[in-house]
């Protein structure tokens, strides 16, 4: 959700920031603009609605240099997508421009006090509110106490980054809500949203915390809290290597990053898990054994994609470990003043770490006294920096914005979370550990036999036949649900198809209406033969696909290899290799997301990229 980036040091300015808002594109925007500081002191503002190519020629048109500057993409709140709306803003002076993620819920409040102190306003946005604000605290002093006054004033959530000709050779940067990373080079110094937009120039970094406010000069970078008292930045060293970020080949990074999803998954178990015995070891762990052996229940919290996960998550922890599990929008979490306490483990799942509605469900259940475990993919962030316990699933960057390599991170996390949680509570003998264990190191290499399907064309050839369909809908059964939900969302998200999951046993609860000859239905009717409850289920969605059949209805079936009474009830089947029950969610997603991207592709859609999403929902 908009990108922010800047930069003071040696280079030049201006093509090093609209390249560090090009690997930030991911992330949704529709307006940019940059802001310099040229060797005169004068300041020097370009804008522009729509993509970094309007924005570029607005520069190309009208050149301008500087020495410092900062750069935004913004996804509208406040204001539509217009040139005057385009970040950076300006105070009346036109010496103060800030960039700004979030929003600033009181922002009418303040501009009415604002206009009876003179100040006129030119945008229909809540951030010019900041610049006006900093041009009354200004004063003679320095942009950082200005910049301090100003954020105290401000209710809600923000990511700055503030130039003052005033103050020169000087950015300030504040946070408090949305991701502010700082970067950390030879006699330069960047700041920016999000890590991809500084990896080529360095990979030391930190982010700031709540509170924190960074002033970044050519001599170095202090670090302070709202109050002024320095604060030491905890410095990572960035292990991805920056063509991580890139497409590698491949036609969109959506492509990509569903073809890494078995190294993701391996990585993911990796220095986790013991094959001689079968045993779960979860390290960056605040919890005692004795506390998860003694949790009386678990909730788990997240939004979009990694709800989804969550959902599966239900499933596994529950039969592995046998403790009660409620799954929570983090949305909706701290709004049904929610029953948790010390024996209660709150589980958030967030692929960027800094998901505004999953944080609050996290602050909401530590002020419960609930201990919190995060799932995430990004070291450093804010849910993984509040939680007692992390989980990384070491996927990598995600730079499209409808998640793929993630989410079957987080299953893979919640898996290992159930198995530990079996272990340690007894529910799992050493036998059965070993077994599952087994199985589940054998997952990545049956996720690449499945994506050796997509080089023949099976994904290609249902995409020509269905691209054209308005309406889908997703029927499985158990923990298959879940997955059934997010192949709806991956089709809603990047084609703009209206899809709909639906538990196959609700069919005839309302779903049957839908269905005629031009109601495409993908069934999820795997099966693992060792388990009885497992072939219940399946021959019940065979039932289910015949139901559909009997109605006129189109059936595209996912399948476990070998299986011959779903294949012949439906029109079209995609195969998957056989693994456990609790293991298949992991498999069966992966045909589900490569038949979205293709007919999303076949259709013209930006897949990377789609219509008002953006990647890290950092507001409410």
């Amino acid at each position: 959700m908009c990108g922010i980036v800047g930069y003071i040091g040696p280079k030049k300015v201006v093509p090093l920031i609209l390249d560090g808002l090009r690997r930030l594109e991911y992330r949704g925007y529709d307006s940019a603009g940059i802001a310099v500081v040229g060797p005169d002191g004068k300041l020097e503002l370009r804008r522009a609605s729509g993509k970094l190519r309007n924005l570029e020629e607005a520069i190309r048109q009208s050149p301008i240099d500087g020495l410092y500057g900062i750069g935004h993409t913004r996804w509208a709140t406040h204001g539509r997508p217009t040139e005057e709306n385009a970040h950076p803003h300006r105070d009346c002076t036109g010496q103060v421009v800030v960039v700004h993620n979030g929003i600033v819920e009181n922002y009418i409040e303040l501009k009415h006090e604002l206009e009876k102190e003179g100040h006129k306003f030119v945008t229909e946005t809540d951030t010019e509110i900041i610049a006006h604000l900093i041009e009354k605290y200004m004063d003679g002093g320095p942009l950082e106490t200005a910049v301090r006054k100003t954020v105290r004033r401000l209710t809600g959530v923000y990511a700055i980054a503030v130039l003052s000709a005033k103050d020169p050779q000087k950015i300030v940067a504040a946070r408090l809500g949305p991701p502010v990373v700082v970067g950390l080079g030879q006699g330069e110094y960047f700041v920016a949203s999000d890590i991809p937009a500084i990896l080529y120039h360095t990979r030391d970094i930190f982010f700031l915390g709540d509170g924190d406010i960074a002033v970044l000069t050519p001599q170095g970078v202090c670090l302070t809290d709202t109050a002024g008292a320095h604060v030491e930045p905890q410095v990572q060293h960035v292990t991805w290597d920056p063509i991580m970020a890139e497409k590698g080949g491949y036609k969109h990074f959506m492509l990509k990053e569903i073809f890494e999803q078995p190294t993701a998954v391996r990585d993911t178990m990796l220095g986790r898990i013991s094959l001689d015995t079968g045993k779960v070891f979860l390290d960056r762990m605040d919890i005692s054994e004795d506390e998860f052996r003694n949790f009386r229940d678990v909730k788990i919290v997240a939004c979009g994609t990694s709800w989804h996960a969550g959902l599966a998550g239900k499933f596994m922890i529950e039969r592995m470990a046998r403790i009660p599990v409620e799954v929570d929008y983090g949305s909706e979490f701290r709004y049904r003043d929610p029953i948790v306490d010390n024996r209660t483990l709150v589980i958030c799942i967030s692929q960027s770490g800094e998901t505004a509605d999953t944080l609050a469900a996290q602050r909401e259940a530590k002020q419960k006294g609930s201990k919190t475990l995060a799932i995430c993919n990004v070291v450093g962030s804010m849910v993984t920096r509040e939680a007692a316990g992390t989980i990384l699933t070491h996927a990598g960057p995600e730079i499209g914005v409808a998640s793929t390599k993630a989410f079957t991170g987080q299953l893979t996390a919640l898996m290992l979370i159930a198995l530990y949680l079996g272990q340690l509570r007894g529910k799992l003998s050493p036998e059965v550990s070993q077994r599952l264990m087994q199985e589940f190191t054998r997952l990545p290499h049956k996720m690449e036999t499945i994506l050796q399907g997509d080089e023949t064309g099976i994904y290609e050839g249902l995409a020509r036949q269905f691209f054209r369909y308005s309406d889908f809908l997703y029927l499985a059964r158990g923990i298959h649900y879940p997955i059934a939900l997010e192949g709806a969302l991956k089709l809603k998200e990047i084609s703009y198809i209206h899809a709909e999951g639906y538990p196959a046993g609700e069919m005839k609860h309302g779903p049957n209406a839908l269905i005629d000859e031009n109601l495409p239905v993908v069934v999820l009717a795997t099966r693992d033969e060792s388990d009885h409850d497992s072939m219940t289920r399946y021959e019940k969605s065979v039932s289910n696909i015949q139901e559909v059949k009997a109605r006129d209805g189109i059936v595209i079936s996912v399948i476990t290899e070998g299986d011959h009474l779903a294949r012949k009830a439906s029109d079209h089947v995609i195969e998957i290799p056989m693994a456990p029950e609790f293991m298949t969610p992991i498999l069966e997603i992966v045909p589900l997301q490569l038949l979205a991207y293709h007919i999303a592709v076949r259709r013209g859609c930006d897949v990377d990229q789609p219509r008002n999403l953006a990647k890290s929902v950092t507001v409410e």
